[in-house]
């Protein structure tokens, strides 16, 4: 049986192992004890327990991974010649572990939600009760972007905790600028309706050496010539992100960092290795992260095994999905092209989550979730 190696198990990681565990031997390394979904940040702000119930799930709790082999570790380098991946352990022996395939999937950094850094599960627990925590203490807050993580949180923060003044800065006429204009215009009714101060037009400048690691109370400048701004806490969410790339050679890289493929998740001029997620140069929007492409990944790899044919993937040219995230009259998702189909607040548990992403999905989640 081939060998796979998935270096990297965020979401489009662990469904792409998922897909491959009843065809090849699957080993995966992350360097966290299991899923962390950078998703729906104002959710996990707001709601820590109950984003955990669904975003942050140890590995032992798939049923689809009980074929494969996860090895936590830190992703050190690469032998593309000799087909082997190299890691640093939790206790800092190193190791190699050897592949027919590889995946690359090792995502992006971007701000404290979205890390690289070995972690345990006390750890990542840890980090989301002391954002919570964080966001609940302060009377003021300010959030700084404009896609869908930045919007998330201004209207999470401002539901969750009515009493707050809570602003929203961002640099264009409209936040969500790659949705649909439909998508902005519902989500910006809510936002109003949520007293969320809205500010377009607003650069703000970011701090020389700022890393976006956690959230501070610096007051905000801006370089559009608007008076600087103030709160108790501020949120940076500009959507600068970082490939999770220092591990492996320029030559797979584009100039900025990601890593470069074919139509058909290919890397260029390498048999055998492929990438997907947001780490992957699929397109502008590098969309292959939200549009399901893990079933045509695992397919393309077999293909190969096979000396078969492979198929193509086809970016959608808009973000489209959920934004604001659950909520009590349940959860809302746009389309590409920006018109909304809501899913009752009932439905979202039994139907949703336990039969379409929990079995559908993910192929059975078991019961044992840990606290936060």
């Amino acid at each position: 049986m081939r060998r796979v190696v998935i270096a990297g198990l965020g979401d489009s990681g662990v469904l792409t192992a998922i897909k491959l565990a009843k065809h090849a031997e699957v080993v995966g390394i992350s360097s966290k004890p299991g899923l962390v979904s950078g998703q729906e940040l104002g959710w996990r702000l707001s709601r820590p327990a109950e984003w955990a119930r669904h975003n942050w799930i140890p590995f032992d709790r798939f049923r689809g991974l009980d074929r494969v082999r996860t090895v936590q570790g830190t992703l050190t380098g690469v032998d593309l010649d000799a087909g082997k991946v190299f890691l640093n352990r939790p206790d800092g022996i190193a190791a190699a572990e050897p592949y027919d395939a590889l995946v690359i999937s090792t995502g992006v950094s971007n701000g404290f939600w979205r890390r690289p850094d070995l972690q345990t599960a006390d750890e990542i627990v840890g980090g989301l009760r002391s954002a919570h925590d964080r966001m609940a203490a302060a009377e003021s807050v300010i959030v700084i972007g404009g896609g869908a993580a930045a919007v998330s949180s201004a209207y999470n923060v401002a539901r969750t905790w009515p009493g707050k003044s809570v602003a929203l800065y961002f640099p264009g006429e409209r936040a969500l600028e790659h949705h649909h204009d439909r998508a902005w215009e519902q989500v910006r009714k809510r936002l109003v309706e949520a007293g969320v101060q809205l500010h377009s037009g607003h650069r703000a400048v970011i701090p020389e050496g700022f890393e976006f690691d956690d959230i501070t109370s610096a007051p905000v400048e801006f370089s559009t010539g608007q008076p600087s701004a103030s709160a108790d806490a501020v949120l940076w969410a500009i959507g600068r992100v970082r490939p999770n790339t220092d591990w492996l050679p320029a030559e797979l890289l584009d100039e900025h960092g990601f890593v470069r493929v074919t139509p058909e998740l290919r890397v260029p001029g390498h048999r055998g290795v492929f990438a997907i997620g947001d780490v992957a140069a699929t397109d502008p929007l590098r969309s292959s992260a939200r549009n399901r492409a893990d079933g045509l990944l695992a397919r393309n790899i077999m293909a190969e095994f096979a000396d078969q044919p492979l198929r193509s993937f086809h970016p959608a040219s808009r973000r489209w999905g959920s934004i604001l995230g659950i909520q009590s009259d349940g959860l809302e998702v746009f389309a590409p092209n920006g018109k909304p189909f809501r899913f009752p607040a009932w439905s979202f548990e039994r139907i949703l989550m336990s039969l379409i992403v929990r079995r559908g999905i993910y192929r059975g989640v078991r019961d044992n979730q840990p606290t936060v």
